[in-house]
């Protein structure tokens, strides 16, 4: 939880507070006529100097986040791999990640304010970064990873029974583990590199030996395609805890306020006259602070039901919520459902991800953006380009249902001994009378690709009596039920690795990227339109207060429950489960193609779907509220009628808005 809290304080300070840093203390007194000429263009070198420092700072430490948070997404599979537990545990995991959101977000909001904002914010990165250390020493203090391999020999001239007859031979594990508007558009910008980054450091990490650095690589039996290898996962938690380390310290040596410059002093008032205001500002500042506060509270329930009294925000909430939902659960388990549907590698699906989803994630933003300046668009244009992205969206999403891949023939699982197609989950299945001499245990997981093209979940239910050659060239002959499927009467061979999936699957792979990326820009589109009428569709003194319930109601309801269930849902498809070595169920070994293409898309589907319909339902609340005569809405959420002019000038006084509003996880929506 430390690396959530840690961003809340810098997203909290960051982003709602860091133009104040500049101007809300700074001395009214203008002192220009003390100063020389040069004196003056000194300190306005000084501050622009302090701004680009303080832009730099800030733009490395949304990096370091953004980096932190996508990584976290590529190291699904590896630890629920390493750590041998179930997907909707691993969704626990995801989800807990908001609740630290819940426990520091409102002291951030309460201390922000008061005390010295860069070093919260550097405070704040040493916390993240502690945090990313914490998720990885389970590493440190755990036994080294055990995978399940078939002791084969090295010398071609001995050779093992995988079929063991003799009961009081026993299967040896390998204890193995190796592995202003300008700087506002800056500041998302780097938002969006950070994932990129994040997801092809997860792609290399998924490449080194989970106990890299602990064991000798030379005795690894099994590489990065080998559907038990884990990778270093632990290894970008440590790299993203030192970025953010390096990203807080700028900010222990930055001032609590930076100069005002000279040009933006009131040049109509004396300095005789702002010395006066000053001083009598602060004989009143305490007083009249205990007086905003007071009103602040007695406010609070009539703004509360102000808010939830206007039903354009309400619906447009409910219609966020459900499509947050839909997207981070999706999000949370794309690089799974990658492996598990096309056969892929954990470093492939990362850098397909990092390199090709996200960028087109960050170009649909900024297409929405461009649109809604370009054309000029009101409110009520808005409502209608978010609609159109997310119908447009999911209904691309439909098509593919059409892009899976069939399941693998496994025996036992998929398909009969004896050939005849079969699904079930009775293990007894796994036996049959040409294994019935070996002492096979059915929770081995150690698969094989028979030649005829089938997958065995052992070399012993294969019913292979030897083997030649070691490691992943490993060999297995004589398998007494790899020659059932073609001709009883004759055994075969197989090797190590389960089958590859059909002719068609890669096609389908490539068909499958083509549709996610276009998907993944038209959801995108509709992000900042989405977000401007969230801030036009109500009075202007409820902004920030609506807000703040917006992303609180984002968090609670979307991010902590949907990694959750869209785990516990994926558990309903699997096939084979594993076994832990103390007891117990493990993760799943084997998933049921069609089953999990269903529920993972039909689940995104269907809350996508319901998303749509209350959008549908802001768009008629809004028609409802505007008159023919081109009548929008205001931005007091009141009816209006604008002219031409009008209508341009506010979208032009509104226009920063588009450039420096922050979208929750938006950099992570593929």
């Amino acid at each position: 939880m430390g690396m959530q809290e840690a961003r809340d304080i810098i997203m909290e300070i960051s982003s709602k507070e860091n133009t104040q840093l500049f101007s809300n203390t700074i001395p009214l007194v203008d002192r220009s006529s003390f100063k020389s000429e040069s004196s003056a263009s000194k300190e306005k070198e000084s501050c622009c100097g302090g701004i680009k420092v303080f832009l730099g700072a800030l733009s490395f430490v949304y990096f370091a986040k953004a980096l932190s948070g996508s990584y976290l997404k590529s190291t699904i599979t590896q630890v629920e791999r390493r750590f041998d537990i179930p997907s909707s545990l691993v969704g626990v995991i995801d989800g807990s990640f908001e609740i630290g959101n819940l426990l520091i977000i409102i002291l951030v909001s309460y201390f922000g304010a008061k005390l010295h904002r860069p070093r919260i914010i550097g405070a704040g990165c040493l916390i993240m970064s502690a945090g990313t250390f914490l998720i990885a020493m389970p590493q440190f203090f755990m036994g080294r990873y055990e995978y399940e391999r078939f002791p084969s020999t090295i010398n071609s001239t001995v050779s093992i029974s995988p079929c063991l007859q003799d009961k009081s031979q026993t299967l040896l594990s390998a204890l193995e583990k190796p592995q202003a508007k300008i700087n506002a558009g800056c500041l998302q910008t780097v938002a969006i590199i950070g994932p990129i980054f994040g997801f092809l450091l997860g792609s290399l990490c998924a490449k080194l030996y989970v106990d890299i650095g602990f064991v000798d690589l030379d005795s690894i039996t099994i590489t990065h395609k080998d559907v038990q290898w884990v990778g270093a996962w632990w290894l970008g938690y440590l790299i993203a805890g030192v970025i953010s380390i390096l990203a807080g310290i700028p900010f222990w040596f930055l001032p609590k306020h930076l100069p005002k410059p000279e040009g933006r002093k009131d040049s109509s008032t004396s300095s005789e006259q702002s010395e006066f205001i000053t001083e009598d500002n602060k004989d009143h500042q305490k007083s009249y602070q205990q007086q905003v506060k007071i009103a602040e509270m007695e406010d609070f329930l009539p703004s509360l039901k102000n808010l939830f009294g206007n039903p354009v925000y309400i619906l447009y909430l409910c219609a966020s919520i459900m499509q947050f939902n839909s997207l981070i659960g999706m999000v949370t388990y794309k690089p799974k459902y990658i492996e598990q549907q096309y056969g892929q590698t954990s470093s492939k699906t990362n850098f397909v991800i990092g390199l090709i989803n996200i960028p087109a994630v960050a170009f649909g933003i900024f297409s929405g953006g461009l649109i809604m300046k370009k054309f000029r668009i009101n409110v009520l244009g808005a409502a209608k380009l978010s609609l159109g992205s997310s119908f447009f969206g999911y209904l691309l999403l439909l098509s593919l249902f059409a892009m899976g891949c069939e399941n693998s023939d496994v025996a036992g699982l998929t398909v009969s001994y004896y050939g005849a197609k079969q699904m079930t989950d009775n293990e007894q299945a796994l036996y049959s009378e040409c294994n019935s001499g070996c002492a096979c245990s059915k929770n081995d997981w150690d698969p094989i690709c028979g030649e005829n093209g089938v997958t065995y979940i052992s070399a012993c239910l294969a019913g292979c009596q030897a083997s030649n050659g070691s490691g992943e060239h490993t060999v297995f002959f004589n398998c007494s039920c790899v020659g059932t499927l073609e001709s009883p009467s004759q055994s075969s061979s197989a090797v190590v690795g389960p089958c590859q999936k059909g002719n068609e699957c890669p096609k389908m792979f490539l068909y499958f990227l083509v549709i996610s990326v276009i998907t993944s820009y038209t959801l995108s589109v509709g992000g900042t339109p989405g977000y401007i009428l969230l801030l036009r569709c109500i009075k202007p003194h409820l902004k920030s207060f609506a807000l703040g319930i917006y992303t609180l109601a984002i968090r609670v309801l979307a991010g902590i429950p949907a990694p959750v269930y869209f785990g516990m849902a994926i558990d309903t498809s699997c096939l084979k489960w594993g076994s832990k070595r103390c007891g117990g169920r493990g993760a799943c070994k084997l998933y049921d193609s069609s089953a999990l293409r269903y529920v993972y898309l039909g689940l995104t589907l269907v809350l996508g779907t319901v998303s749509i319909f209350f959008s549908v339902a802001v768009l008629w609340v809004l028609r409802k509220r505007s008159s023919p005569q081109d009548e929008t809405l205001s931005a007091n959420g009141e009816r209006g009628t604008r002219g031409t002019k009008s209508r341009k000038a506010n979208f032009v006084n509104s226009d920063h808005l588009i450039q420096t509003t922050y979208w929750p996880e938006k950099e992570t929506r593929l």
